[in-house]
């Protein structure tokens, strides 16, 4: 399991002890669903026919590597607070989890279908679908694309949103899992990150509403592009801040005179 090859690997990071040292049977449970959520993703489960279809087939590759990337930072994110705290036997940690899990696998085909589309009218491919019924129609209409992106970033949302909460559980399990100023510091800023995401996606979802069809759509995407500014931010306040902390004590008593 990837899990146990990485922590064979590290046994800890710097300033931030690894209190999760054992693989649970929730965290075994959530990468069978990270698994299987990858298995939707997909292009194809069918060996192609025809040459034809296995362009129509590779046309899919970039929407599934972006999503893939997408999940797998998704459980990046989990297999990182797994180790930090490791504390699975907390109902509510697990509670948080199986919602955390159930978002995912309602985040997968939104989450497939959007890029799909994008990769198809940034590469040039067709954008129809032929119906079972022999009509061709386009894959979403002009007027129907601020819903799909309301859609994402309420899913986008709700991800953040429960690791707000698992973050917040552990910060109020402080004491029992023994962090200590630092790690204290790192688990307020995973917390503040995951609201400024959570803050970015309602940007988005505002846009899409208020905005209509008339080009909002593009402008409702170009808001996940605040993420990076802003985490950045984030990263660089509380690393000043742990520096304040961390001083030594040294600098903060006077230094004695010679009084000769």
């Amino acid at each position: 399991m990837l899990r146990e090859r990485l922590m064979r690997n590290r046994g800890g990071e710097e300033g931030f002890s690894w209190r999760g040292r054992e693989v649970w049977r929730i965290e075994g449970f959530s990468d069978a669903v990270f698994a299987f959520a990858v298995t939707l993703l997909v292009v194809s489960l069918e060996v192609p026919k025809t040459f034809d279809e296995l362009l129509s087939t590779l046309s899919g590759v970039v929407a599934f590597a972006v999503c893939f990337a997408l999940l797998y930072v998704v459980w990046q994110e989990h297999y990182k607070y797994s180790r930090h705290y490791g504390q699975w036997d907390d109902v509510l940690t697990a509670r948080l989890n199986a919602a955390l899990l159930f978002m995912v696998l309602l985040y997968v085909y939104p989450l497939k279908f959007l890029f799909t589309y994008l990769s198809d009218v940034l590469l040039g491919y067709s954008t129809t679908v032929r119906m079972p019924s022999g009509a061709v129609v386009e894959t979403i209409r002009d007027d129907q694309i601020p819903l799909l992106m309301v859609i994402y970033g309420a899913g986008f949302v709700a991800l953040q949103i429960v690791f707000v909460l698992l973050y917040l559980r552990a910060f109020s399990m402080r004491e029992a899992l023994g962090l200590n100023a630092r790690e204290r510091s790192v688990t307020r800023e995973e917390v503040q990150g995951f609201l400024l995401m959570a803050a970015v996606g309602l940007i988005s979802i505002l846009i899409s509403l208020i905005g209509g069809p008339d080009g909002a759509s593009s402008w409702a995407g170009m808001a996940y592009l605040l993420i990076f500014p802003l985490q950045t931010a984030n990263g660089y306040l509380m690393h000043l801040r742990r520096q304040e902390l961390e001083a030594p004590e040294a600098d903060a008593t006077p230094r004695k005179t010679d009084d000769r």
